[in-house]
């Protein structure tokens, strides 16, 4: 854990606040970090494990030396597979055992400060709300609300992509809709909302929220908030094509 004083959350409220933090770093990890993430799992060092904190931070570090130690740790030696298999794979396995670990420690509060049944369930729950860091980094998840989004909206399945094609001219990039030239285009407007409602962003696996900037990534089509790729509505403006930092990464890589 990180420096300072021990942090124990001793409600439910609090122990999912903490889930929620770790796993937002795990995911930056996993998603925008992920050529940081790469080059510091390098298989010729020792026993590294991918850390989350609740501060949406993440770190690649040696495990724990105390035993036992204060919390459950996470999968021990992500490294040493890292180049004996495909790296969609190799990110895949890590996503897997990381959503293991955020659960272990999830619940490690629950018993140290005695949830009851009814705790452990709302706590499980609130969790399961959440898509997995498997399903953000595998795709699963944008799968997943596509399918819902095509038995609960009468409007085209390819209205997403008809409103980032009518938003070209400004930089690629999703906003509140705001303008309403006739009826028509106010009803589409509103499919559009509601289809984008069950949106996750790729990097953070949030919700969207109509009051958040949003930008496409034109290779992967996956939805993004701006804080979580560094991109504001103005330096969106003078982007021709958009590639997320995943995207960007596996082109760049020999």
């Amino acid at each position: 854990m990180e420096a300072g004083a021990p942090y124990n959350p001793r409600t439910v409220e609090e122990v999912f606040r903490d889930f929620k933090g770790r796993r937002a770093g795990m995911i930056k990890a996993l998603t925008t970090d992920v050529e940081e993430f790469y080059q510091q799992c390098d298989p010729e060092k020792e026993n590294l494990c991918l850390y989350g904190f609740p501060g949406e931070d993440w770190e690649v570090n040696l495990p724990a030396e105390e035993v036992p130690p204060e919390l459950p740790e996470p999968a021990l030696g992500i490294n040493f597979s890292r180049d004996g298999m495909q790296e969609k794979d190799w990110i895949s396995l890590v996503a897997v055992h990381s959503d293991a670990w955020l659960l272990s420690v999830a619940f490690y509060f629950g018993a140290r400060f005695g949830f009851d049944k009814a705790d452990r369930k709302q706590l499980f729950n609130m969790i399961n709300d959440l898509p997995t860091i498997f399903e953000i980094v595998t795709g699963i998840a944008k799968k997943q609300v596509k399918e819902k989004s095509s038995v609960s909206n009468h409007s085209s399945t390819k209205s997403k992509s008809n409103s980032k094609r009518g938003s070209e001219s400004h930089g690629k990039y999703s906003k509140t809709m705001q303008s309403k030239d006739d009826d028509e285009e106010g009803m589409e407007e509103e499919d559009d909302d509601d289809e984008h409602g069950d949106t996750l962003c790729g990097a953070c696996g949030e919700n969207y929220a109509s009051d958040e900037f949003w930008i496409c990534c034109d290779i992967c089509e996956k939805w993004f908030h701006g804080k979580c790729v560094k991109i504001t509505p103005a330096r969106a403006e003078h982007i021709k094509q958009y590639k997320c930092p995943s995207c960007t990464n596996k082109r760049a890589r020999p």
